[in-house]
């Protein structure tokens, strides 16, 4: 049945893939009219999320807020689906670090480095970073059941020399690279809800206390990793700029759970510049104190 579902699906996603974005953007209006309007898709959560996250803007403010973000959302998935056949040079144009000499320079140190960053903006074309990396590049993401769907994700990601890795993989790859001194780039996207029996920390998060992953700063400092937040802003439909800032070139002389409260701040002021483009569609305050 696995098989038949992606037999069904994959020729309409490719088809969607060979869009030029002109009909690509067409395309994701009709997507969120019947996402947002008709079906309603975690319309329940997401407005449940904007109260709680934003509690001192107007119902008409948030609402606002809200169809922005269905909107960009719908984009962001026809993007994640046009990576199947966009061009080295057409994605290196739409997605551009803008401060990539504080990655170049912390290369040198011939350290490997933790890269943490949020579920804002275009975290999926993060990965065209691999074009201008010396380091092998890992993400860390979470394993689809369809392993038809699963060996696709794959495949597109290998396009830009990155490789991925399971979460249940994540601690082994690190060690074992650690031990044959491979220096490799981890991205982490740490800003998601732990299951609470899991949570080492508890921390405040857009005004409310809540458990946070602290995975990528007790593995900086296991085993002596740099730090580094990247940081997505949309500049306009289907273009973005990141910009880096280190955490930590030390992590071992760092206080316990200090990246990590550094880190969701930062996140913070990332959504009180541009709301819209967090991914609100996700239970993340549904553990909070």
């Amino acid at each position: 049945m696995q098989y038949l579902i992606y037999l069904i699906v994959y020729p309409l996603v490719w088809g969607i893939s060979m869009l030029p974005f002109r009909l690509l953007y067409i395309f994701s209006d009709l997507i969120y009219f019947a996402a947002y309007r008709i079906i309603g898709y975690r319309k329940k959560t997401v407005r449940e999320n904007l109260a709680l996250a934003l509690p001192k803007l107007s119902d008409k403010e948030r609402l606002i807020i809200e169809k922005k973000f269905y909107h960009h959302i719908c984009d962001m998935f026809l993007e994640m689906i046009k990576t199947m056949n966009i061009s080295k040079e057409e994605i290196c144009r739409r997605y551009v670090f803008k401060n990539f000499e504080i990655f170049t320079e912390l290369e040198k140190q011939d350290k490997s480095i933790i890269l943490m960053c949020a579920h804002y903006a275009s975290y999926e074309w993060v990965i065209s970073m691999n074009y201008y990396i010396k380091f092998q590049g890992f993400g860390i993401y979470k394993q689809i059941k369809n392993p038809y769907f699963d060996k696709l994700i794959h495949s597109i990601r290998s396009k830009f020399n990155a490789r991925l890795i399971t979460t249940k993989e994540t601690i082994p790859t690190i060690e074992m690279n650690c031990k044959n001194q491979n220096l490799s780039v981890y991205g982490f996207a740490s800003d998601q809800s732990p299951k609470e029996n899991c949570a080492y920390h508890w921390a405040n998060f857009m005004g409310h206390e809540v458990p946070v992953h602290t995975g990528a700063e007790m593995l900086s400092k296991k085993y002596d990793l740099n730090v580094v937040f990247l940081k997505t802003k949309k500049i306009k439909r289907g273009y973005y700029e990141a910009t880096m800032e280190i955490l930590s070139e030390n992590a071992k002389e760092v206080p316990n759970y200090e990246i990590t409260d550094q880190f969701l701040k930062l996140v913070e002021q990332q959504i009180h510049e541009a709301p819209e483009y967090y991914l609100w569609t996700h239970k993340r305050w549904k553990h909070k104190r």
